[in-house]
């Protein structure tokens, strides 16, 4: 059970003089102070969410919470979920508990100070369990200005939800004044001018960052979706720069995707043409891998895919191998009521010629009988993902770790981390290249740190010539996107294709590693029978 003693005393006179109350709740997130969209229509009252958005929010934070040394714990949390609920009924409602985690991630220390300075803890006698609901619901709180939350009649309510609420209501005077405090330490305008730069620049780059989807071309055509979506009131334009209200354009390297603005999606998601599987939507990177492969191969040239993190990669890998008699072979697909879903899923894309394989990547010999037709191995390993503006969009798209806001919380990772994933991409990169039958590997991440990108694949170059076996070693070449030019392609210096994190897409890394003789033969533009 919870308490509190007295909470209900205090009165404004602690608060600062020059400050009123209105004053003290002015802690303004990003989505307030940044709107550079000029199409988006900003809203800055917000009523709070339901009771299990809360819950759902407070068992993810306590997964992904900050994890401190003795001597600096402010508050004790729980081992255990806050309360377990059944699966998210819907996608929006998964979406919003992982922003609002995210947001108490990012501001884990300083909501605990708050708590702390208010004198919220210890006067309130609570289960350490429910310190997770209670830090979630304070970002809430403050980010509505300490406003009464809008409750509907039909809603269900959850007790814990309902105490902690009245709890942190009874403390709003507290709150407010801590919180005021809090801006005045760091001379903030907001709390979130205390945020770390990266994160700030992530967090503006995020609110602009537009829409990507690609056309599933065994239902329609590129051409046929454009004169859908123009038919639906959608205007064509020539770049993401020229959006209007209800606008799309076309992307300069993946001749099937499309881009729309951000405020769209909604909409958009109950169109026929997404619900229909014509239109999906996808980061630009996932697109930029499976082009690059198409480009490597010939007619009946079977790929292998690593790591796919959602099954549209698989997808589109198979939507561009349509016409041939190519397979298309999945890695680590273990239950088999996820591979009856799978199917169905593929089957209701239009889907035809892939195969899943149980085992995972690593586990699966080079010389497997099932694979000798493989020419093209994708690997797209898991990765720090910090070149990603939108982490959530990412990790609920891709299927990812919600542990990887931990780093996106901070804007960096930590370099024991850091080394852990470049050993294991490099593992995989190496056991990839042991398949002497493959004649290329497609290597993609969304990291900006060199020791996953540059630094892996040199080391597994090297770790192919030293092999010396009689086997033609791997060399880096060129990735060839559809609307590049040969010219383009040839003058490229690195040989690395990267896209750096801006305004209008997320960071991506694509290296094309092939053998001698095949690249030779790329590069005279013979090798492709389409």
């Amino acid at each position: 059970m919870i308490s509190s003693t007295n909470e209900l005393e205090f009165s404004t006179e602690e608060i600062p003089n020059e400050l009123s109350i209105s004053k003290l709740t002015s802690l303004t997130n990003s989505e307030d102070l940044i709107c550079k969209d000029k199409n988006v229509l900003c809203l800055t009252e917000k009523n709070g969410y339901q009771d299990t958005v809360y819950i759902k929010a407070a068992n993810i934070f306590q997964g992904i919470k900050i994890e401190k040394a003795p001597d600096k714990v402010l508050i004790r949390y729980g081992s255990e979920p806050v309360l377990t609920l059944p699966d998210f009924e819907d996608e929006n409602s998964q979406r919003l508990s992982y922003e609002l985690a995210f947001s108490a991630l990012k501001y884990q220390d300083i909501l605990e100070s708050i708590l702390i300075d208010s004198c919220f803890y210890p006067n309130v006698t609570i289960p350490d369990a429910l310190s997770s609901l209670v830090v979630v619901m304070l970002y809430d709180f403050q980010d509505r200005k300490f406003q009464s939350r809008l409750i509907s009649d039909e809603e269900q309510s959850i007790s814990e939800v309902q105490e902690v609420e009245y709890l942190l209501n009874s403390f709003k005077t507290k709150l407010a004044a801590a919180l005021a405090r809090c801006r005045i330490k760091h001379d903030a305008l907001s709390i979130y001018h205390i945020l770390p730069e990266t994160v700030r620049q992530q967090e503006q780059r995020a609110s602009t960052l537009p829409l990507y989807a690609w056309v599933n071309t065994c239902k329609i055509s590129p051409e046929g979706i454009c004169d859908d979506l123009k038919e639906e009131g959608y205007t064509k334009v020539k770049s993401a720069l020229d959006f209007e209200c209800k606008s799309f354009c076309l992307d300069q390297h993946c001749s099937d995707v499309l881009i729309f603005p951000s405020h769209l999606k909604s909409e958009l998601l109950n169109i026929d043409l997404c619900t229909d599987y014509k239109l999906l939507f996808q980061d630009k990177s996932r697109s930029l891998a499976v082009h690059s492969v198409r480009t490597l191969l010939n007619m009946d040239d079977d790929v292998l895919l690593v790591n796919m993190g959602s099954w549209y990669t698989v997808a589109h890998m198979s939507t561009l191998t349509n016409q041939s008699t190519s397979k298309i072979f999945v890695c680590g697909v273990r239950s088999q009521t996820k591979e009856s879903d799978l199917k169905t899923l593929f089957t209701n894309m239009g889907c035809k010629n892939i195969e899943l394989l149980h085992e995972n990547f690593t586990d699966i010999e080079a010389k497997d009988h099932r694979l000798q037709k493989v020419k093209v191995i994708l690997l797209l390993p898991r990765c720090s993902g910090l070149g990603v503006s939108n982490p959530i969009e990412f990790i609920l798209n891709e299927n990812e770790d919600a542990d990887l806001l931990k780093d996106h919380s901070k804007g960096v990772i930590a370099e024991d981390k850091l080394n852990v994933l470049a050993e294991q991409q490099f593992e995989q990169l190496k056991h990839a290249m042991q398949f002497n039958k493959a004649q290329a590997i497609v290597y993609c991440t969304c990291s900006v740190y060199p020791e996953e990108n540059e630094v892996v694949v040199k080391k597994a170059l090297q770790f192919g010539i030293e092999r010396n076996n009689k086997v033609q070693p791997y060399r880096l070449s060129p990735p060839v996107l559809p609307l590049c030019s040969v010219k383009e392609i040839r003058s490229s210096n690195d040989k690395f294709f990267k896209v750096e994190p801006s305004e209008i897409t997320n960071g991506c890394f694509l290296a094309v590693l092939t053998r001698e003789a095949f690249e030779r033969t790329l590069m005279t533009g013979v090798d492709t029978a389409w």
